[in-house]
Parts: C-alpha cells; sequence; structure tokens
C-alpha cells in the first residue's frame, strides 16, 4: 500500500461559544515582552536561511577542492611550494569568490525582501498597529481582512472569513470560518474580517512546521543547471580514465612521485568544479541587477524561466491598469420605480461601507456615494467565483436583498414580471463597456434567506429587480503601452486573462496598443468569456484558449486551467496578477509575477515581485534573463572547449609517453588568461538574445568539437616539434621547453577562441553569429599583453616558470597556431563535422 505523505491539516473541533464573537483588547506591550522573553515569541530564522559558515562549507567541501587541497599539500611536503600554490590557488579563489558573491547578493536581496515581507496587524493596549511577524506573541490579538496571511496559529475570536487552504492543502475551495474555527499559518483570507488569538508561533506553528520539512529537499537544478551537472559527470569519467591512464604508465616506468604528483594535480584541472558555482554566483548576481531595475527575484530559478518565457498572461486589474476605481455614471433603471439617483446613491454608499469584506469598487463607491457603515442582517462579501456581492439590511425600510455584481451573472435571475428585465438593461451599457468602463448592476430581490451562508455558501436570490447600472473608471498604467510593446519585440506572446467584462477588456487593450497595434487593429482580437469556455469540451477548450487572446469574467479555476492548457501546449507560461484570485494561476505557471502592492498571498506565491508596482521593469528583466543565459552559454562553450583539448593532450602525449604537456604553474596561468579571466567578463559582458535554437549537443558538435581537434592537434604538433628539435640538438628531450612553447600555443589559442566566441567583425564569424561588440575582442589582445609582461617581468617569470623562446621557435608556433585557426573557421563555415555527422540539416550559425 503506497502511504499519503501530505501533510495532514489538524482538525479543530468547532467551539461556537467557547470564544465571544466580540472584539478582544489584546495584550498591553509589557506583557509581549514579557511573553518574547519567555520564549513565545514568532522569531523562526527558517530551516532555508544558511550561515555564512554553511556556504562556505558547501562550496569548498567539494569533490575536486578536496582533491586538489590534498595534493596541494602533498607537493607542499616535497619542498614544491610553488607548484602546490598553483595546485591549491585555484580551488581557494574560486571558493572565495563564490562565498563573497553568494553572502554580499543574500544580504543585499535579504534587505530588498523586506518591502514585500508580510506585515500584520494587532492590537496592543487597545490599539491596533502594524508589526513584523517576528513580533506577535502567543496570545495576541491580531486583525485580518481580505488577501491578508495567515502568519500564525491561531483560533478566530470574531467575525466571519472565507480562507484560501490551497498552499497547505491543495484544496483551491476556501474555506468558511466562523468564530471558534482554527486558523492555519500560511492561508489567507479571501474575504470578511474578523480577529483571532495567536496560539502556536515561531517553530510551533504549522507554516513553520511545513516549510522546514519541505526546504530540506528544496534544491531543484534549473535547466542549465542539470546540463552543467551532465557535463561535470562526463568529464569526471575522463578524469578517472586519464588518471588510470597515468597510473599503470608510472607503475610500468617507475616515474617519481613528484612527477605523479604534479601530473594529478593538472589532471583533476580538467574536471571545472567552479563552473557549476560560476552559475550560480552569476545567477545571484543578476537577481541583484533585477532588484536594482525593480524586479525583486524571490526564487532563483526564476533568473533562468525569465529567458525561456514564450507566452505571458496579463491580468487586467493591477497590471495593465493602476486598480484605482473612480465612479463615473449611475443609470437608474426601469425596475427603480419611485427612487432617485439621490436615494441609489445612497443606497450604494450604505452598502459598500457595511460589506466587511471591502475591496476597491467598494471603496470607490464607499467615497463617491459618502457611504457609512450601517447594521446588516446577512451579507455576501465579494468573491471572485460568484463576481457578485450582497447585503441584506437590518432596517425594516430596505426590505430584500440587495446585490452588486457583472450585469451577465446577475441578468439570468432577473424577474422577467419586471419592464425591461428581458430587454437589454440600458444602451449606454454597450456604450460605456466600449470605453473601457467597468460596469456593475445593482438589482433588490425579497428572498433575503438567498444571502445566509449556507452549506454552499451565499445564493443569488431567483426574483431580482434592476435598480441602477454603476460605471466605474480604472486608470491605465502608463507605462502599459510600451511595456506590451517590448513584449512583442522580445517574440513573447500576450493574453490578457481578466475577471472583468471581456468588451472591457478589450477596450483597455485597445488603448494600451495590445499586442502593439492601434485602435484600427484591435477589433480583430477574438474575445472569451469565463461562461462560454465553461459550456466548450476539452478540445474546444484547448483549441479556443490557443485562439483567443482575451478573456473576461474567468474564475480563478479557468485562470489556473488556461495556464495548464498553455503549458500542454509546449509554451514556457509567465502569468502576472495582484490578487488572491491570481494565486491559483500564479502557482500553475512556470514564471509567478506579483505586484507589491498586490495581496500577500500573491505576493507570497509569485517567483518574481515587481516593486513599486513598476510594469515597465518586466522586459527589462526579462532581457536581463536572456543576457545571463547567453553570457553562460558562451562561458560553457569556453570552458568545454578548454577542459576537453586539455584532456586531448594529456592522453595523446601519454600514448607517445614523452614527458607532460604543462607544469602545474603554466596550467594555472593558461587557464588564469584563457577560461577565469574573460569567462568572468564575458558574462558581465553579455547581450540580451533571444535562445540559441540549437541544444547542447549541437553546440557541442558544431563549436566545441571542431576547436577541441584544431587546437588539440596543432598543441600536439607544437610539443612534439620541440621535443624532436631539443633531441636533434642536444641529444636528449628538452621537456621544459617543449612546455614552455606548448603553453604558449594554448594561451594563443585560447585568446583566438576568445574572440571566435563573439565576432566582431564578419571575418571572425564561423563558430557563432556576429555580435558586433569588439571589447571581447580587447580582452583578448589584454590576455596577450598581460602574458608578454610575465614573461618580460623577470621575477613573474620565474614564479611561473617560464622561459622565453627564440624568436624563430615564436615565430614557428605563431605560424602553426594561426593556420590551425584558420582551418578551424573554415570547419566552421563549411559545417564539415555537421555533414560527418548527418547534422548537415542545422540552420546555419
Amino acid at each position: 500500500m503506497v502511504q499519503d505523505r501530505s501533510p495532514r491539516i489538524p482538525r479543530f473541533p468547532l467551539m461556537m461559544t467557547s470564544l465571544p464573537n466580540v472584539a478582544l483588547p489584546g495584550l498591553s506591550e509589557a506583557e509581549a515582552r514579557t511573553r518574547r522573553a519567555a520564549g513565545q515569541g514568532n522569531a523562526f530564522a527558517g530551516a532555508g536561511r544558511r550561515s555564512v559558515l554553511a556556504i562556505l562549507l558547501d562550496h569548498l567541501l567539494t569533490f575536486f577542492n578536496v582533491v586538489l587541497l590534498g595534493l596541494g599539500i602533498a607537493l607542499l611536503a616535497m619542498g614544491q611550494p610553488i607548484d602546490a600554490f598553483f595546485t591549491t590557488g585555484v580551488a581557494i579563489l574560486n571558493v572565495a569568490v563564490a562565498v563573497t558573491q553568494e553572502t554580499w547578493a543574500r544580504r543585499k536581496l535579504d534587505r530588498i525582501a523586506m518591502l514585500v515581507h508580510p506585515r500584520a496587524t494587532v492590537r496592543r493596549d487597545g490599539a491596533t498597529r502594524a508589526v513584523e511577524p517576528a513580533e506577535i506573541v502567543a496570545g495576541d490579538v491580531l486583525l485580518v481582512g481580505p488577501g491578508d496571511q495567515i502568519v500564525v496559529d491561531g483560533r478566530l475570536a470574531s467575525g466571519e472569513l472565507s480562507v484560501d487552504e490551497s498552499l497547505l492543502t491543495g484544496e483551491s475551495n476556501p474555506v468558511r470560518k466562523r468564530a471558534g474555527d482554527a486558523l492555519l499559518s500560511g492561508s489567507y483570507c479571501v474575504s470578511g474580517e474578523g480577529e483571532y488569538v495567536a496560539e502556536k508561533v515561531g517553530a510551533d506553528s504549522f507554516a513553520n512546521r511545513l516549510t522546514a520539512e519541505a526546504r530540506r529537499y528544496q534544491r531543484q537544478l534549473t535547466p542549465l543547471q542539470r546540463q552543467i551537472n551532465l557535463v561535470i559527470r562526463v568529464l569526471l569519467a575522463v578524469v578517472v580514465a586519464l588518471a588510470g591512464l597515468l597510473t599503470i604508465r608510472a607503475l610500468l616506468h617507475g616515474r617519481p612521485l613528484l612527477d605523479n604528483a604534479r601530473q594529478a594535480s593538472v589532471l583533476f584541472g580538467i574536471a571545472p568544479s567552479s563552473l557549476f558555482l560560476m552559475i550560480v554566483a552569476a545567477y545571484a548576481i543578476g537577481a541583484v541587477r533585477m532588484a536594482g531595475r525593480g524586479a525583486l527575484i524571490q526564487r532563483i530559478n526564476a533568473v533562468e524561466s525569465l529567458c525561456h518565457v514564450s507566452l505571458i498572461c496579463l491580468d487586467k486589474t493591477g497590471t495593465l491598469t493602476s486598480n484605482r476605481l473612480r465612479l463615473e455614471h449611475i443609470q437608474p433603471l426601469d425596475g427603480a420605480v419611485g427612487r432617485e439617483e439621490t436615494d441609489l446613491r445612497r443606497l450604494l454608499g450604505d452598502m459598500a461601507g457595511s460589506l466587511a469584506g471591502g475591496n476597491r469598487t467598494s471603496e470607490a463607491l464607499a467615497q463617491a456615494c459618502s457611504g457609512r457603515r450601517v447594521p446588516l442582517a446577512a451579507e455576501a462579501p465579494f468573491s471572485s467565483q460568484r463576481k457578485w456581492s450582497g447585503v441584506v439590511f437590518a432596517d425594516p425600510g430596505r426590505p430584500g436583498a440587495f446585490v452588486l455584481g457583472a450585469p451577465e451573472i446577475l441578468a439570468p435571475k432577473l424577474d422577467p414580471g419586471v419592464p425591461g428585465a428581458g430587454a437589454p438593461l440600458h444602451p449606454h451599457l454597450e456604450a460605456w463597456t466600449a470605453r473601457g468602463l467597468r460596469v456593475l448592476l445593482l438589482a433588490q430581490g425579497t428572498d433575503a434567506a438567498a444571502l445566509a451562508a449556507g452549506e454552499g455558501g451565499p445564493r443569488l436570490p431567483a426574483d431580482l429587480r434592476p435598480l441602477c447600472l454603476v460605471a466605474l473608471s480604472d486608470e491605465l498604467r502608463p507605462e502599459a503601452r510600451e511595456t506590451l510593446a517590448g513584449f512583442a519585440r522580445a517574440g513573447i506572446q500576450q493574453k490578457i486573462i481578466s475577471g472583468d467584462n471581456p468588451e472591457t477588456v478589450a477596450a483597455l487593450a485597445r488603448q494600451a496598443g495590445f499586442f502593439g497595434a492601434g485602435p484600427a487593429a484591435a477589433p480583430g482580437l477574438e474575445l472569451v468569456s469565463g461562461p462560454e469556455l465553461a459550456d466548450l469540451s476539452e478540445a474546444d477548450f484547448n483549441a479556443t484558449a490557443g485562439r483567443a487572446q482575451i478573456f473576461g469574467r474567468i474564475t480563478p479555476e479557468q485562470k489556473e486551467r488556461l495556464i495548464e492548457t498553455y503549458r500542454a501546449q509546449g509554451h514556457y507560461v509567465a502569468m502576472t496578477g495582484d490578487g488572491v484570485n491570481d494565486v491559483l494561476a500564479l502557482k500553475r505557471a512556470n514564471l509567478g509575477i506579483a505586484m507589491q502592492s498586490g495581496s500577500q498571498a500573491a505576493r507570497h506565491v509569485a517567483d518574481i515581485v515587481l516593486l513599486g508596482d513598476s510594469f515597465a521593469a518586466l522586459p527589462q528583466t526579462l532581457l536581463e534573463g536572456q543576457r545571463i543565459l547567453q553570457g553562460m552559454q558562451d562561458v560553457l562553450r569556453l570552458y568545454l572547449t578548454r577542459v576537453l583539448y586539455l584532456a586531448f593532450l594529456i592522453a595523446t602525449i601519454g600514448i607517445v609517453d614523452i614527458g607532460f604537456p604543462f607544469t602545474p604553474a603554466q596550467n594555472a596561468l593558461a587557464s588564469t588568461l584563457t577560461l577565469s579571466v574573460p569567462g568572468f567578463v564575458l558574462a558581465l559582458w553579455a547581450r540580451p538574445a533571444p535562445l540559441r535554437e540549437m541544444s547542447l549537443v549541437r553546440q557541442l558538435f558544431h563549436f566545441v568539437v571542431p576547436a577541441v581537434l584544431l587546437s588539440g592537434i596543432a598543441s600536439l604538433a607544437v610539443y612534439l616539434l620541440f621535443i624532436g628539435r631539443s633531441q636533434a640538438a642536444l641529444g636528449r628531450p628538452d621537456v621544459a621547453y617543449a612546455q614552455q612553447a606548448t603553453t604558449f600555443a594554448t594561451i594563443l589559442f585560447g585568446a583566438l577562441l576568445i574572440v571566435f566566441v563573439e565576432p566582431p567583425t564578419p571575418f571572425w564569424v564561423g563558430g557563432d553569429k556576429l555580435s558586433g561588440d569588439r571589447r571581447p575582442a580587447l580582452l583578448a589582445a589584454g590576455m596577450l599583453l598581460v602574458y608578454a609582461a610575465i614573461l618580460v617581468l623577470t621575477p613573474l617569470r620565474r614564479f611561473y616558470g617560464l622561459i622565453v623562446l627564440q624568436p624563430i621557435d615564436t615565430a614557428i608556433v605563431l605560424a602553426i597556431v594561426i593556420a590551425a585557426a584558420a582551418t578551424l573557421r573554415l570547419v566552421w563555415r563549411r559545417r564539415l563535422v555537421e555533414r560527418y555527422l548527418g547534422l548537415e540539416h542545422a540552420a546555419p550559425v
């Protein structure tokens, strides 16, 4: 039998009479300090928080670092301090840089994250104030409203809530909570208002227990990291095979222990153990840079996800619009016989001001209509599922139930006997919708009991009489047009998914230049409403989802289903939202993006939070993601070429059994000048660009394999040539001189590869597309100048164990390397490797 390992939600018995449904005074500040000192506070570091020591050990205690440190100690014991320094120095430097970058980036991100940290409202000394969750103590009285996060476990003392526990249970349906019911940390208030008493805080709270358990196994590799992991595993196998070859040769020929240690230190430099760490550091730096542009990265995978996005789903409210509503019109209808517009305004104002679960709409109505709080006999707070709200006044002068909601949702419940109920509600409705106004219908029904919260929640009365239409305007974000145009330029498809009327959404989309089209092209957009989607078959739903661009009157479950459909169709989906109704879709998308001013629920589940609600930051963050991955792909090709070249050279020279191509110092110098420094700089200089169509395997065969073979053959020719020349001249092979010539050839060819990987002019195009950036070429020239300076300066030359080549020998090495580079360019341009392997149908570079 398979055990169910899903988190168990503790069931608390209903205690309807154990807690009074009245406001509680709360603790005093003195009592709160006493309880905090007694260990009853909510301070909890969390299992996912790593100390500096933990970060250091994670980077230091890798297989390759341990081996290199051990070899360094062995070389030091043999009286070879310089070789020991270069054997261990690279590992120590990599660890130091990685730890410094990660801790610096983490601290900066932590400071920025405080801007979107959940807040709680407590009552202390009879007054309410906002506090950090860490300041809460057991026994505190907390106030909660729509969109607020339940930050500690407790029990509802007063009020009535609709709570989303989907983050805990996976169930998307809101749970009704009354006085005495338990509230669990990690859930969110969807509607209603109330007060609850904190019972379990800190590590004892349900959310923290669940988080601590989940974070133990939270490490997930990004697609690029999985590719790098595969590369490292393959190279590890190469290292083991070559180590076995060198060990056998040493045993057969009785090689000195010192030579074996030197060769082993060079050999283990083949495996790029620092590459994985470099990618993590690049992600951390990218996250910090994105934060400076207004996007807080909450999950490191989001840095890479940005550049994979092929489709973005936009919620209208709070993203395209600023969610600042203003009442524009009130139009009385035939059902409001005997009512003046003044009476309707007063009715709307009292209704909006009395609802326990207010929202932007009720706030706008209460402000424009001078709303006041009056006693209610029953209420149904607004729900994104229902798309209406309603009240029953305690005043007998206002009998029945009053509901306010989407006209198309209320229309089927209108009493057909009321004049005008069966006809279009008003000719202004279509005109208002075309202007992008949000239109609501106020209606009155006699069935007041329908709003009572039964087993299935409030019901819409069946005998509604239309009273008036209400038109509200929503301010379009000033940066919306430029943002949508930026998505179009990046080749990203766009969909608008909203709970509002689809015609209203389309009108705002026209104003925003949706898909970069002006008003003349906007009528061609296909609009679909939620009720229409609900009646479609699975096949028709999938087809409509792919074809339509604007979706209105969509429920949270339909948003989630649309995201699932797009992912099943092969899209990498980003979703923007700011409300509780967006949580399901944000969680289902590959990349969830929330607004800073949005609900705590949306911010909690999002991968990225837009600071200051800067919608314009999105295209910039997408480009930043492309820039990071573009740079890492360049670095990856240099790494693969370098390590496979080194393996090729060691293996071939090992077969002919004539010395070894490098000393540890020479290998470290070549690696620094052709890989470590250029790789870091290229990652910083990378330009945003669409993802390469070629897979890692295709890139391997196109760029890396020819570069490895040509550079390896050239270096092998240099090494054997100078071994032969010294044998002829001295009667013995001069391995040290041949190593110097090979080091020069390696550095020279490595510098040329830097130019080939980012071609500044058409002449250099072959391994990659034209970049037009001349900085990498200048970087390569700078690395050669550094090498020349080391040769000129005697202390540095001795430190690295280098020898100045004779002019004729320098010319010979230059000729061999240039010939090999010219041949490599020809192989790339003619795609000879792809033709040989039957991959010539691949798209040209």
